[in-house]
């Protein structure tokens, strides 16, 4: 089991070093997940001491008032008899330590790097790792002293910083609280059982460590606190003496205070029937075991963890799509590939697979009809109008059987008016498609394979260039159109059908009187006829255009667009050099950025999960 918190320890030193970690984020993560043991006490209970004598190392900071500032996870690794004790932190990765006395002097300076020199906390932790043949393996993460006040040069809002910091530790329901309590201190007066109370009150998670007993008053002891009389938790309370700041001073060494310690509780009457569970070595192997308890009671829902962020992380790097190939043929291919997806989902739209196609219908089907009957022929077809075209397209001399040049000029200036509706089909048309491509841009995706997407919004230089390149086809597609569309209508204008000649009344018939005036010759009558004729000849005009006109349209823009879209923008592309098409594969940073640290994180959590099962396994 001992390998069970090795891999617990490797595990956490990795979700710190990619930030997963419950400090840096408000989401559960695996480093939340994984059972820790955090070291609570106020200033001088000892805290610090303790520490020292589990892991038999001088290697804390002391002094007054607040020494620890920053939090401090520690993590012990029981090494091969024999071996040398080394020490590592994680912001100097290929650092050792022999010298504990610079372990602590490290710190000191990295602590003071995060807060200045000053009497600040900060809840950035320092991450150690401790190698030795003579520790348990065990993590502990040792918190700021509680306070009840501030001192010179901290903010009047330091006690209730660090009681914050703190909480935000031992309210996770994964972390063992190890609460440190002095002995020669009244107990209902503990900064530790106080704070651990509000977030742990049935005790279940606390396990109590009462220093000092050599200190305190004559004529008093902790039997009834280390029995469970005085205050009960879960687990049995453990007693430890420390070394005292004389044996600080004559740098007794931890091999002999343990001995000391053993040798107290073995001689002291109060306490000798409890010796086989006091001591700080005691403290050390219990907490180890504890902690493998717990690790391996919590492997189910670890698993489950660690497989459902898999599956989100897989999905988020789905989304986001592969990194950016690094030869000029890879970012060629890469590109061509993305423009192929975005051309059929563009035709896609056109042909109904995808919404958007029947817009254009409706243009044809209603935009246009209705455009052609909110024509105003009337105003060109009045008596007055047919009257004064009339008589002038006969001129200084009157025609002889038929105004055929009136009739012209009527016909003609009626179906001049159908450019406008058109040149507004054609329009219409073009800002429907105008709209598929940005639709069609926001919606390409290109699969490589079943597992593999990437996504044109990827890319912001590409979709910029692959839209204006688009909308560029378009605009040359909507000139043409127009061109030829506008052609229909004049070509109506241009040659008028025989049939509706033939049809006309001839000139006996008009009702008029050779005898009078050029301009009063023709009765209301007979110009009623011709309005009524030239009318009926502009609808037949436009019942033809309504359906030509669409044809020309879907000819000209859309059969166009769906056939040679980016074909001008295909022809460019060969010819640009790598470093024209790095620029357009030139991903957003942040994009880069997030898909670097969402795979190390997976590949994290990939072995989290590969290790934890074959551990799981072999139970």
């Amino acid at each position: 089991m001992e390998n069970l918190i090795s891999l617990v320890n490797k595990i956490q030193r990795a979700c710190t070093a990619l930030g997963d970690h419950g400090e840096s984020s408000a989401l559960p993560t695996l480093w939340d997940s994984l059972p820790a043991i955090a070291v609570v006490g106020g200033q001088s209970s000892g805290k610090s001491s303790v520490l020292e004598s589990v892991v038999g190392k001088d290697f804390l900071p002391r002094g007054s008032g607040i020494v620890t500032r920053r939090p401090l996870v520690l993590q012990l690794h029981k090494s091969d008899e024999g071996s040398r004790e080394y020490a590592e932190f994680l912001h100097l990765p290929r650092k050792r330590f022999t010298d504990f006395a610079a372990v602590r002097k490290e710190i000191q300076d990295e602590t003071d790097r995060e807060t200045g020199r000053t009497k600040q906390i900060s809840s950035v932790p320092i991450h150690l790792s401790i190698y030795s043949p003579n520790v348990v393996n065990l993590t502990l993460i040792d918190l700021p002293g509680l306070t009840k006040v501030a001192v010179e040069g901290q903010p009047d809002s330091i006690v209730k910083d660090i009681e914050d910091m703190v909480r935000s530790y031992i309210e996770k329901p994964n972390c063992i609280i190890l609460a440190i309590s002095p002995a020669n201190q009244d107990l209902a007066t503990s900064d530790a059982i106080k704070i651990s109370r509000e977030v742990d009150p049935t005790g279940d998670r606390t396990i109590g460590v009462l220093t000092k007993i050599d200190l305190m008053d004559k004529g008093t002891d902790a039997v009834d606190i280390l029995e469970g009389r005085a205050y009960r938790l879960k687990f049995p309370w453990i007693g430890v003496v420390n070394r005292s700041q004389a044996d600080i001073n004559k740098n007794v060494d931890m091999i002999a205070a343990r001995r000391r310690e053993r040798e107290y509780f073995n001689s002291s009457p109060e306490y000798k029937h409890l010796a086989h569970r006091m001591g700080s070595e005691h403290l050390g192997k219990m907490l180890s075991k504890h902690l493998e308890t717990v690790i391996k009671s919590k492997i189910p829902g670890i698993q489950s963890l660690i497989n459902k962020t898999i599956s989100e992380l897989e999905t988020e790097l789905t989304r986001l799509g592969k990194p950016v190939a690094a030869d000029a043929g890879g970012k060629l291919y890469s590109i061509m590939e993305i423009c192929r997806s975005f051309d059929q989902i563009f035709k896609d739209h056109l042909d109904g697979v995808r919404p958007g196609g029947d817009k254009i219908y409706n243009v044809f089907d209603n935009q246009l009809p209705a455009a052609l009957k909110r024509l105003q022929f009337d105003k060109q077809l009045s008596m007055e109008n047919i009257r004064k075209l009339i008589t002038e397209a006969d001129g200084y001399q009157p025609h002889l059987i038929a105004p055929e040049q009136g009739y012209r000029r009527l016909i003609e200036s009626s179906l001049i008016t159908i450019r406008g509706p058109a040149e507004a089909a054609v329009d219409a048309v073009h800002s429907l498609l105008k709209d598929l491509i940005h639709k069609s841009i926001s919606e390409t995706l290109l699969m490589h394979s079943l597992d593999d997407l990437q996504d044109l919004k990827q890319y912001p230089g590409l979709r910029v260039e692959v839209g204006a390149a688009a909308v560029d086809s378009l605009e040359r597609m909507r000139d043409e159109s127009k061109r030829a569309t506008l052609q229909l209508v004049d070509m109506e204008c241009s040659y008028l059908t025989v049939d509706f000649f033939r049809k006309l009344p001839q000139d006996v018939d008009k009702g008029g009187n050779p005898t009078h005036s050029i301009f009063d010759r023709y009765n209301d009558s007979y110009l009623r006829r011709i309005g009524t004729t030239i009318l009926s000849y502009v609808n037949m005009v436009c019942a033809t255009l309504r359906h030509s006109i669409p044809k020309s349209i879907v000819y000209c823009q859309v059969r166009e667009a769906k056939r040679s879209l980016l074909d001008h923008f295909f022809t460019e592309l060969g010819k640009m050099e790598t470093k024209r098409l790095s620029s357009l594969l030139n991903e957003d940073p942040a994009i880069m950025e997030r898909r670097s640290a969402l795979a190390k994180r997976l590949e994290l959590y990939r072995s989290a999960q590969a290790e934890i099962d074959a551990v799981a396994w072999s139970k």
